[in-house]
């Protein structure tokens, strides 16, 4: 299988845990949709890629980068303004978790029918941090070496 690369525009989102509540005596479990933009942003760059329906059928490594928006405090201020700072962080350590951003990514990808299911995904590597350019995540997929 050739590797395939799709690039996913915008910061990338976790996968919110199910939210439980009672009304009417009776208890329900909802789910959030706080990451349903971003997944159809994925299910956008999948079918640009024309990997959707493509099912693959054996055991995959998918490596993705996240690449965050840096926010306002990490560039000066006044004249300099633009200009980051030197004590800005390269690496995104606050949420979204890593884990819910992968949870996020596989699902997407699971129910567009890249593959039969995210268990076929037996090596995975993961990183986040800050963008110099525009938000995005890079996700690849390939065989398992």
């Amino acid at each position: 299988m050739e590797p395939i690369t799709i690039i996913v525009l915008g910061d990338p989102k976790g996968q919110p845990r199910p939210k439980a509540f009672v009304r009417g005596g009776h208890a329900a479990v909802y789910d959030p949709g706080t990451a349903e933009n971003w997944k159809s942003q994925i299910a956008v760059a999948a079918k640009q890629a024309g990997i959707v329906g493509g099912r693959i059928l054996e055991p995959v490594k998918v490596t993705m980068s996240c690449h965050f928006k840096r926010p306002k405090s990490h560039f000066r201020t006044g004249k300099n303004a633009g200009v980051m700072r030197d004590d800005s962080p390269k690496w995104h350590t606050s949420k979204p978790d890593t884990d819910n951003v992968i949870k996020a990514a596989l699902d997407a990808l699971t129910h567009l029918g890249v593959w039969k299911d995210d268990a076929q995904v037996v090596q995975l590597a993961v990183r986040k941090l800050y963008s110099n350019g525009a938000a995005r995540t890079g996700i690849t997929i390939e065989d398992v070496e």
